[in-house]
C-alpha cells in the first residue's frame, strides 16, 4: 500500500481536521497565519468557499485507479526512444524512468537520449533517435515545434510520435501529429495550484508566480493560474517571474533576495510551474532568515519528483505540489504505444489532479494511482 494511504487509514481524524483547516494553513510547525491573512473577512466569500471544496477532494488519498482496463495484448519486440528535454528536470526523468520499467515488463528495448535543455542539444538528440529507426519515439518535456523538421521526418519514415508534457492538451494531436500527449489537464492544475493558494490563505495572499515562458505548456499554466488567482479580489499578485527552467538554478537565487527587498512581508505565497524552483529559490530563502515551515508559502504545479516531496514532508521552503504521477504515466507511455502498433485508438485516460502537503504525504517520496502496474500488467498479458 502507497505510504499516503497507509498514512490515511491510520490517521483518518487528523486528515479531517487538516480537511477542516485548509482556510487557515498546515497542521505542525505551519500553524502561524500569513501576515497577509490577518483577521477581516476575505473579498471573495464565494470563490473562496468553491476553493476550499475542490481542495478537499483534491487532497484525498483515496484515489481509485480510474484509467483503462482493457486493450491490446502487448506486442512483442519493438523499441523506443525517449527524447529528454534535460534529464536534469525531475518531472522528465521520472516519466523515463516508468517508461524503463514498463518497457521491461512488456520485453521492448528503451534507450534515453538527453537534450540537455537546448534547442542545439534535443535537435540534436531526436536526429539520433530517428537514425537508431525505432518503433516509436518520445517526446519527453519539449515543444514538437521546436523540433519541426524532425518531426516530419519521423512521419515521413512511419515512426509514431508519443509526447510528455509535448503540447497543452491530452490525448492525440494532429499538429504536431502526435498519437498521444500524455499529461494532467493543464486547466486542472493550474485551477487547484490557484484554490489552494486561495483556501490557504483564506482568500487575502501576496502571490509571486514563477514560470518558464518558452515552453508554451509552461506559459498556458502560469497564465491560467494568474487568471484564477484574480478571481478573488483580496490576493494579490506581486510579480509574474519568467525565468527558464534550464537557468533555474542561477536565476532563482539572483531574484529571490530582489523580491524580498520589494515585498518584504507582503510576499506571502508562491506558485511555479515546477518544484524545481523551490528547491533553487530554499538557500536564498534561508540566507535571508525565512523559516522553512513559514511564510512565503510556496506550492508546485507540477511536477511532484521526489526532492519535493522531500522539502514537503520537512517543511522545507515548500508546503505542497500538484504532482504528475510520473512513473504510472511512464506506464501509460508504453500502454499507448502498444495500442498504436496494434492498430487501436490511444486510451484517451487523464490521470486527475491532486494536492500533496505533508498532512497527507504519509512520508512518501512520489504519487501515483492504486494499483495502475497490476491493471497495464493484466491488460498486456504481462
Amino acid at each position: 500500500m502507497h505510504p499516503a494511504r497507509r498514512a490515511a487509514l491510520t490517521s483518518a481524524a487528523l486528515l479531517a481536521v487538516a480537511v477542516t483547516a485548509v482556510a487557515g494553513c498546515e497542521n505542525g510547525p505551519d500553524t502561524t497565519a500569513s501576515p497577509a491573512t490577518g483577521s477581516s473577512e476575505p473579498g471573495c466569500p464565494t470563490v473562496l468557499a468553491k476553493a476550499r471544496q475542490a481542495l478537499e477532494k483534491a487532497e484525498d488519498v483515496n484515489a481509485p485507479w480510474t484509467g483503462p482496463t482493457t486493450g491490446p495484448k502487448a506486442v512483442r519486440g519493438k523499441t523506443l526512444v525517449y527524447v529528454a528535454q534535460t534529464m536534469t528536470n525531475p518531472g522528465v526523468a521520472g516519466v523515463a524512468q516508468g517508461a524503463q520499467e514498463a518497457a521491461k515488463v512488456v520485453g521492448w528495448d528503451l534507450r534515453t537520449i538527453d537534450g540537455r535543455g537546448t534547442p542545439a542539444g534535443i535537435q540534436d538528440a531526436f536526429n539520433k533517435a530517428i537514425a537508431l529507426e525505432p518503433d516509436g519515439i518520445v517526446l519527453g518535456g519539449f515543444d514538437p515545434r521546436s523540433t519541426a523538421p524532425q518531426v516530419r521526418r519521423a512521419g515521413a519514415v512511419g515512426i509514431p510520435l508519443i509526447g510528455w508534457h509535448a503540447v497543452p492538451g491530452p490525448g492525440p494531436s494532429k499538429d504536431p501529429k502526435l498519437f498521444s500527449n500524455i499529461t494532467t489537464r493543464v486547466e486542472d492544475v493550474a485551477k487547484i495550484s490557484a484554490d489552494w493558494i486561495i483556501a490557504r490563505s483564506n482568500g487575502r495572499a501576496g502571490v509571486v508566480l514563477f514560470t518558464d515562458a518558452s515552453i508554451p505548456f509552461a506559459k498556458k499554466k502560469s497564465d491560467l493560474i494568474k487568471t484564477e488567482l484574480a478571481t478573488c479580489s483580496d490576493v494579490k499578485l506581486l510579480s509574474y517571474e519568467r525565468i527558464p527552467i534550464s537557468e533555474s538554478n542561477s536565476r532563482t537565487i539572483q531574484a529571490v533576495p530582489s523580491l524580498l527587498s520589494r515585498f518584504g512581508d507582503k510576499w506571502t505565497y508562491s506558485a511555479a510551474i515546477n518544484d524545481l524552483y523551490f528547491g533553487d529559490a530554499a538557500p536564498a530563502l534561508r540566507a535571508a532568515g525565512k523559516q522553512g515551515a513559514g511564510a512565503p508559502f510556496n506550492i508546485g504545479a507540477g511536477d511532484g519528483d521526489p526532492s519535493a516531496f522531500q522539502r514537503i514532508n520537512g517543511r522545507r521552503f515548500q508546503a505542497a505540489t500538484v504532482p504528475e504521477p510520473l512513473s504510472e504515466q511512464g506506464w501509460q507511455i508504453i500502454d499507448e504505444f502498444n495500442r498504436a502498433f496494434a492498430g487501436k485508438p490511444a486510451s484517451g485516460y487523464v490521470a486527475p489532479v491532486h494536492i500533496t502537503t505533508a498532512a497527507n504525504s504519509g512520508g512518501a517520496l512520489s504519487w501515483d494511482a492504486e494499483g495502475y502496474r497490476a491493471t497495464y500488467r493484466k491488460i498486456w498479458n504481462r
